[in-house]
């Protein structure tokens, strides 16, 4: 039997590889046992621990209304432990077995993080009881005795670890250490403080901070340059063990635990295991319009649902797209304490060979040759910035971050990209760690339509320097509406500053191809641009293509009109539409043709977001010149009512009523409804088997709201003919 049990033992303890004495400690869940007696040496007869200061009772004040989370801004979460952030005092009071002598007894405080505690690393802790507290030091000193109890003020450490601690307190004797047991009651979550001037994540205004780390409902926008759309999204970092989901993604990340009170090591590994590539993460991404055997999307509305999955079953949640990454990082990061805001940049280049291009090839008749063109344009793509110190880089670097969860290109061998400076992206100073040519590359390319000639020479049609990164913008501090950062991560299109940061970039090895080896001879003296109508799903609209004629030529133009079905990154599932048509351009003048495009032409093959894409092209025939554009538009989808019925004051019940009419000229087949709302109800999910044509449905849910204030309720639809259709409402919640 010893044999058996010998080997269970030594499966048991991890292998350690010849290069370290303690084997890596990057788990916050697992925990070593600590001894309630360490004995000095041999214990003399008669030594009844009991006759010494022992604690009997520790009182944390780890109730939402008590001074602890009231004083460090962590009554929203809904845990049952006490929440600090670091740097900043926090109470408790321990109850001794009789009153405690200063002169005679000796006690202290030892924290302890993960399995492997070492005071060098940052996961033991010992606290000494002093009479003054250093700011943003470990320390410890008794503000108030009364009978056998003692009232403490606690300072952690500024830079400490974040994350979830054990508490012992040890008494000294002289012939050993006596400990309180483990008691998982006493348990301390450390968090990042951006109230704290010494914390790497300080930020010096309150409704930044209001806004960044205690909003717990965001926007999202989405849509296209023309046509910014926007919607609701459920951050929840506040919401039952989210904490703990976002605790565990660090584990996952096998971050060192001496490495998690470094907001840039945290963003870097998280960047990598929100996706699930290469590393199981959090989210699978799905571009393919098909979502078999997962949620759509479009389908959620928030973060919760896909952290506490995740968190329960450790396998990716199916699926996500650009703004489920962003929506689910921005909650991991406003959870810790690390100030966030999802950030979405409209058309935001995908550059393959990171060129600072983006080539789309041409053929003979003017067509996009789809075999070469490999570059992609995105309607819009969202990613994170997060506000931080960089102390690994220059002064001036500090301050918003970008951060991206979306897996597009590999870093390091992971797809992760940031933490990138977005003060370096703006100067061109692209050589400072991490990914800032790539981000720097989705904001600043230039779209090149070139044509191959019979002879092998390749000619310029039009370079576009200004459709990348049009417009760059985040949700507003204190309310819905949109706020512009354009200008954060770029300056004013042609202006020198521009030109310098540019020149910067491609110092620093951002690759832009010059222009010897080709020939570039534009047609200057017509322009040519096309107008789309604002067009509902399902109806009919038309494209209005003009020209404006500068010269005293009279010209003839043959025009080619493609509309293509694409997702929103811009890559074409199918052309739906072809048109061409001669426009006859007289001197010096404008003029404008219509293109008609019915609802039949593109209904059967739409996609998630209906986004449709124009390319036009039109050949001079008197020069021989090609003029080239493209718009990407799209349709108004139908949105959801929500109202509420009766009083809503927390802790009652009251009703929410869930409305939508099918807009289309034909059945919905299979729809699933979500309702969710932070503080008043947890994600409640129906499913309607059909919904006719012109038919309404509607949806009544009960719940008991919990936190009072002004809360968001937010609800998707979903099936297959139709997504991204959403409702909101802003409730107010009484107190009882």
């Amino acid at each position: 039997m010893s044999e058996t049990t010998n080997t269970n033992e030594e499966k048991k303890k991890p292998s350690l590889n010849g290069r370290r004495a303690v084997p890596s400690n990057n788990s916050n869940d697992e925990e070593n046992e600590v001894p309630e007696i360490e004995v000095f040496g041999l214990i003399p007869r008669g030594f009844n621990p009991k006759d010494y200061l022992h604690v009997v009772d520790i009182h944390m004040f780890k109730e939402p209304h008590e001074i602890n989370k009231q004083q460090h801004h962590t009554d929203k979460y809904y845990s049952p432990k006490l929440i600090v952030r670091r740097g900043q005092l926090f109470q408790i009071q321990i109850d001794f077995n009789r009153p405690y002598k200063p002169e005679t007894d000796q006690f202290w405080l030892e924290y302890l993080i993960g399995r492997y505690p070492q005071q060098n690393k940052g996961t033991y802790i010992p606290i000494l009881v002093d009479d003054v507290l250093k700011p943003g030091r470990w320390g410890a000193k008794i503000t108030h005795k009364e009978n056998n109890s003692v009232r403490m003020s606690i300072m952690s450490s500024a830079t400490c670890i974040v994350g979830k601690f054990r508490l012992y307190i040890a008494v000294w004797t002289p012939f050993g250490i006596l400990r309180t047991h483990r008691n998982p009651a006493t348990d301390t979550y450390i968090l990042f403080n951006p109230w704290c001037q010494e914390d790497a994540v300080y930020l010096d205004d309150e409704k930044e901070r209001e806004e960044y780390v205690l909003n717990d409902v965001g926007i999202v926008f989405h849509g296209n340059i023309n046509d910014i759309k926007l919607r609701s999204w459920s951050y929840g970092q506040f919401e039952e063990n989210i904490l703990d989901a976002c605790l565990f993604l660090m584990d996952k990340a096998e971050l060192e635990l001496s490495g998690r009170g470094n907001p840039i090591k945290i963003c870097r590994v998280a960047s990598a295991v929100i996706n699930s590539r290469d590393d199981n993460g959090v989210i699978a991404g799905s571009w393919d319009n098909t979502y078999t055997y997962g949620v759509a999307p479009s389908a959620w509305t928030g973060s919760v649902d896909i952290l506490l999955e995740y968190y329960s079953s450790k396998q990716p949640v199916r699926y996500g797209q650009c703004w489920v990454f962003a929506g689910v990082f921005n909650t991991f990061l406003r959870c810790l304490g690390i100030p966030a805001r999802l950030v979405t940049n409209y058309s935001s280049a995908h550059d393959n060979n990171a060129n600072l291009q983006l080539d789309f090839f041409l053929d003979d008749k003017g067509e996009v040759d789809t075999k070469l063109t490999k570059d992609s344009v995105w309607n819009y793509h969202c990613w994170n910035e997060a506000w931080m110190t960089r102390p690994d880089l220059p002064v001036g670097f500090g301050g918003w971050q970008v951060v991206d969860g979306t897996p597009q290109e590999t870093s390091d061998g992971m797809y992760r990209c940031g933490p990138a400076s977005v003060q370096a992206i703006k100067h061109g100073h692209v050589c400072f760690q991490f990914d800032a040519p790539f981000v720097y590359a989705e904001v600043n390319s230039d779209i090149v339509y070139s044509r191959r000639e019979k002879n092998g020479t390749q000619v310029i049609e039009k370079i576009d320097t200004t459709h990348i990164g049009q417009l760059i913008v985040t949700k507003e501090v204190g309310g819905d509406g949109m706020m512009e950062i354009t200008e954060e991560y770029k300056f004013q299109e042609g202006s020198e500053e521009e030109r310098l940061a540019l020149e910067t970039a491609v110092m620093y090895g951002v690759k832009k191809q010059t222009m010897q080896d080709t020939m570039y001879r534009p047609q200057t003296d017509v322009d040519m641009d096309f107008q789309v109508q604002k067009a509902v799903l399902g109806s009919d609209f038309k494209v209005t293509i003009t020209f404006r004629n500068k010269s005293h030529n009279y010209y003839t133009a043959t025009t080619y009109l493609s509309g293509n079905i694409v997702f929103y990154t811009g890559v074409t599932k199918n052309e739906f539409k072809k048109h061409s048509f001669s426009a006859k351009l007289e001197p010096s003048s404008s003029s404008a043709f219509d293109v008609v495009i019915k609802s039949s032409e593109y209904l059967s093959d739409l996609l998630d977001q209906a986004s449709l894409h124009f390319f036009v092209t039109a050949r001079i025939n008197e020069t021989g010149k090609t003029l080239a554009t493209q718009k990407a538009t799209v349709l108004e989808i139908p949105t959801l009512k929500i109202k509420t019925q009766g009083e809503t004051v927390a802790g009652k019940e009251m009703s929410v009523t869930v409305k939508f009419t099918n807009p289309l000229k034909k059945t919905l087949d299979n729809v699933t409804l979500r309702l969710e709302g932070p503080g008043v109800l947890r994600t409640m999910k129906k499913e309607f088997r059909q919904i006719p044509m012109n038919s309404t449905l509607m949806w009544e849910v009960k719940c008991i709201p919990e936190r009072p204030g002004l809360q968001k309720l937010i609800a998707s639809l979903n099936c297959d003919a139709l997504r991204h259709v959403y409702g909101e409402l802003n409730v107010q919640i009484q107190k009882p």
